[in-house]
């Protein structure tokens, strides 16, 4: 017995009414995290200066560093090149002077690490206000 006789079979088909909700989706998502790429960028506005005489401070403590990692500290040699004692030289530096500028005059050739030193020399000691010293081509 066939009861169907009179209907007719359906056609298969394929919903695409789904398929498209997920693709928008997709879209969406695709979209909201390409606007953020540019803002993953480091953009740096380098500032610009032009030469002529520089401001004289008094209160600067000017450290020197050669090729081979020997250190000076205002014209006078470093005994002892580690953290610790360029901390104390930079506080014999000093003196009584609250906060001073450290100016790092590093060879083209010197190694990071000893200017980190340097650098770390001067947070032991307690001083914040660090600069670089170039050269114009």
């Amino acid at each position: 017995m066939n009861f169907q006789r009179g209907r007719q079979k359906e056609e298969p088909e394929i919903n695409l009414v789904p398929m498209i909700d997920v693709l928008l989706v997709i879209l969406i998502f695709l979209m909201i995290t390409t606007t953020y790429s540019k803002f993953s960028e480091l953009e740096i506005n380098l500032p610009q200066a032009t030469s002529g005489k520089p401001a004289d401070r008094p209160n600067v403590i000017d450290v020197s560093i050669s090729a081979a990692g020997s250190y000076m500290v205002n014209r006078t040699p470093v005994k002892h090149p580690s953290a610790e004692g360029l901390s104390s030289e930079l506080r014999a530096a000093a003196g009584n002077r609250p906060d001073p500028v450290i100016v790092i005059n590093a060879d083209a050739h010197a190694t990071h690490q000893s200017v980190i030193a340097v650098m770390e020399a001067a947070r032991l000691a307690g001083y914040g206000h660090i600069t670089f010293t170039t050269e114009n081509p």
